[in-house]
């Protein structure tokens, strides 16, 4: 079954960005992707620590951007592996790196720059988009077909949302 789902949340600084990944990750399943896009600096790697604290992933474990090692693995309730196809231009690159392989997983992918691969390699991801409004704020696009998907963001709470985005 699915659906469509598409809203708009505004956060006003880092931790309000962080706290929305927390809430996601708190609820996200076995398997789900997360296609992130925006430019650098709108928070995406802000919004995957907020997810791997909602993962359950240890303290111990400080998530960064993996824009040189491309895939970063953290153990949680679910494995989180975090890619970042920013230094990616040849879709060959993508296989080499594993991709394809984690997205066969049971963990959790969070793909930043996840418009760098093709988009029908992605099973049902919940799309994620950022942008900057000014220094501290950002418009994040949230949307998901997949009906367990729409399900969990409907009960995301605590941030000034509006239905429909761009």
């Amino acid at each position: 079954m699915s659906s469509n789902f598409k809203y708009q949340i505004t956060t006003r600084s880092v931790e309000e960005t962080q706290r929305l990944g927390r809430s996601i990750g708190a609820m996200v399943t076995a398997g789900t992707v997360l296609a992130l896009t925006g430019d650098l600096g709108s928070g995406k790697t802000s919004f995957v620590q907020g997810l791997a604290a909602g993962l359950e992933v240890p303290d111990d474990y400080y998530v960064t951007s993996p824009s040189y090692t491309l895939i970063n693995e953290y153990p949680g309730r679910f494995t989180l592996f975090h890619v970042d196809l920013y230094r990616i231009s040849n879709p060959v690159d993508i296989e080499d790196i594993g991709l394809y392989e984690i997205l066969d997983e049971n963990g959790i992918v969070a793909i930043e720059w996840a418009d760098r691969i093709e988009q029908s390699f992605l099973p049902d991801p919940i799309r994620i988009q950022f942008e900057i409004t000014d220094d501290e704020t950002r418009k994040i696009c949230i949307s998901a077909k997949k009906f367990k998907h729409v399900y969990m963001l409907k009960k995301i709470e605590g941030f000034e949302t509006d239905i429909l985005c761009q």
